[in-house]
């Protein structure tokens, strides 16, 4: 099974936010184990860095980085893919960004906390705790 996981899944773990933390653990504990094929979309690896370095520092945002890239198929977007995430009438231009980058690579499901942003989304968008529940 393939899926894309959405940044929060990441920010859960990484700022071990509680009561998220365990079931996004899990979720990513599966991909390590090659148990699924974990996609991350491109732009979110930026968006993570920036953000561990503002809560930790660099060389741990770094760590981080090289430990995702290790573990997770990275998918980018290019012009095309934000022209048609345009068309995806979601609210948020970032989710519908990482749609696109689910739909290129025939993601399974979008494993996200933020169902609801994720509503007209070309790949069906599951929580953490209902995909372990499921799967």
């Amino acid at each position: 099974m393939t899926v894309l996981i959405a940044l929060n899944i990441f920010i859960d773990v990484f700022q071990k936010r509680i009561p998220h933390y365990d079931q996004s653990s899990l979720v990513l504990t599966k991909v390590i184990n090659k148990e699924l094929t974990g996609y991350i979309a491109g732009h979110s690896v930026t968006t993570l860095y920036y953000l561990i370095c503002k809560f930790l520092d660099r060389e741990k945002a770094l760590e981080l980085i090289d430990w995702l890239l290790t573990h997770f198929e990275i998918e980018s977007a290019e012009k095309e893919d934000f022209m048609q995430a345009r068309t995806f009438d979601m609210k948020d231009f970032e989710d519908a960004v990482a749609a696109g980058c689910a739909q290129k690579v025939s993601c399974d499901y979008i494993i996200t906390r933020n169902i609801k942003d994720f509503k007209k989304s070309p790949i069906p968008a599951i929580t953490a705790v209902k995909f372990i529940e499921k799967f």
